[in-house]
């Protein structure tokens, strides 16, 4: 039986389901996965140690790792080299070792597409405001700008972020379809569909990215937080009627790609969603 060994490194992940989903779709396959979550919360510098892990893990043999918050930007110049479409996100979500070279990829993308159009089939895309310009949030506007949204608005604490990320999209999209928005307010105003890409919900980041009051029941809401499933988002928009996407449905989208790139090998998509829900239940 094949082995490998891979990991998660990123902070607050102990309720990650990652481990859990990976070992056993490996085990359908005949293989004997191992998946390491690496903790920055245990470590008191976080981030810092990052570079370090990197080089363990080439030390350690590790196939792959999958790279989470708040590592997916900063991991970069660690890599030997990136996938185009990491390279065009900006963000690195599953680094591979490929012969004696680490290289990233981004499968959030991918596995947003997939969850959104499961979940959300008929969304309208007319516009569509994101929280949040992280790597997820990178990841999640290249791919609605894909699915063909006509207008994307990206809300950021850090309004640069914001407007970096809106600008390296026009680069790759036609039309200067993203924009950088102030605050959210203004942004939800008429908007079709709210994409909610940061930490905000998370067991470890307790709260309301943006207050009840501006959803309206016309409106589409995704999430990609998943742990918990049920974020205080998801409950005030199902409270006032939106159709909602939980982040389940990135989650498990990112795995089934993720999975490809350790083991070369295609997933089980409705097995591993099945898995997901029922480790979560």
């Amino acid at each position: 039986m094949k082995k490998l060994l891979v990991g998660l490194i990123g902070a607050g992940i102990q309720g990650s389901l990652a481990p859990a989903l990976q070992e056993e779709e490996a085990r359908h396959h005949g293989l004997r996965l191992h998946y390491q979550l690496i903790d920055l919360d245990a470590v008191a510098p976080g981030v810092e140690v990052l570079p370090a892990l990197i080089t363990a893990a080439r030390v350690m043999g590790f196939a792959g790792l999958n790279i989470t918050y708040p590592c997916k930007q900063s991991v970069i110049p660690l890599l030997d080299d990136l996938s185009e479409e990491a390279r065009s996100i900006g963000a690195v979500n599953t680094v591979v070792r490929e012969g004696n070279r680490l290289v990233g990829y981004n499968t959030d993308g991918s596995g947003w597409s997939w969850g959104f159009r499961r979940a959300l089939p008929n969304a309208d895309l007319s516009r569509v405001v994101l929280l949040g310009a992280g790597g997820a949030g990178s990841a999640c506007a290249d791919a609605v700008l894909r699915l063909g949204a006509r207008e994307l608005l990206i809300v950021d604490l850090d309004l640069s972020r914001a407007a970096a990320l809106a600008e390296r999209l026009n680069l790759h999209f036609p039309g200067r379809r993203a924009s950088a928005a102030t605050d959210a307010a203004s942004a939800l105003r008429g908007a079709t569909g709210l994409i909610q890409a940061t930490p905000v919900g998370m067991a470890s980041h307790p709260g309301m990215p943006v207050p009840e009051r501006l959803l309206r029941h016309s409106m589409w809401v995704s999430e990609i937080v998943y742990v918990p499933l049920q974020t205080p988002l998801l409950n005030a928009a199902q409270r006032i009627g939106c159709t909602t996407a939980d982040g389940g449905h990135m989650n498990v989208g990112q795995a089934v790609g993720a999975f490809k790139l350790f083991t070369g090998l295609e997933a089980d998509p409705a097995r591993m969603d099945a898995h997901f829900r029922k480790l979560v239940a």
